[in-house]
């Protein structure tokens, strides 16, 4: 049995323990309608990380306990499982082009959970890709983990603020002697080069990407 499998049964059996309405749960989630709810139990899909903690929080048990143990005969949970308490908290800056520049964003629009053991060095933060540009490795709707800095390598991927800091944009950096060019991986985008009409400044570097299925 899989993990969609234990959630789908144990969020059910949870929500009828506690005598809570599928759209009630929807509501305390933020959700508008309890179909989300009805779609999580049917085995559909499984919600993100961040809506998976809430729940968990909401029943008074762990992530763990939610996603890959059978609740409704209390199996114990297996001791190299991950515990919430061993989560980190990433904030999601909104969201970054792969395309066209878009308006910059800074303002926290959610969080993403990530194990302790698992984060990298440095300040990081996620964006949500948008745009079709840097396919076929990231994917409109992906959440990039980005760490702050000023500079990358040539060949790596950067989040950079364009036309005067008002735009943001994901792109493979290449620096060609004096000349550095902003490259996307679809080849039916032109790269953009950075000159002193058209400056740039990279604001982090790209170390992850997930996506959502």
């Amino acid at each position: 049995m899989n993990e969609e499998y234990f959630f789908a049964n144990n969020l059910k059996y949870l929500r009828r323990k506690y005598n809570i309405e599928q759209q009630e749960l929807a509501e305390e989630l933020g959700r508008k309608s309890g179909s989300t709810v009805s779609d999580w139990e049917r085995g559909k899909f499984v919600p993100r990380i961040g809506t998976l903690s809430q729940i968990a929080e909401r029943f008074n048990i762990s992530v763990n306990d939610l996603m890959r143990t059978d609740l409704t005969v209390h199996t114990p949970i297996a001791p190299n499982m991950i515990e919430v308490s061993e989560m980190v908290k990433i904030p999601v800056l909104g969201t970054i082009a792969c395309g066209e520049p878009i308006d910059a964003i800074e303002n926290v629009s959610e969080y993403r959970l990530m194990p302790k053991d698992m984060k990298p060095s440095g300040e990081l933060f996620y964006l949500e890709a948008q745009g079709d540009s840097m396919e076929p490795k990231i994917y409109n709707g992906s959440f990039v983990l980005c760490r702050k800095q000023e500079d990358v390598e040539s060949g790596e991927i950067a989040a950079v603020l364009v036309n005067g800091d008002e735009q943001t944009t994901l792109k493979k950096v290449i620096k060609q002697g004096d000349t550095i060019f902003l490259q996307a991986l679809n080849e039916a985008y032109a790269p953009y080069i950075i000159t002193k009409e058209n400056p740039a400044r990279i604001v982090g570097k790209a170390l992850r990407v997930e996506n959502e299925l």
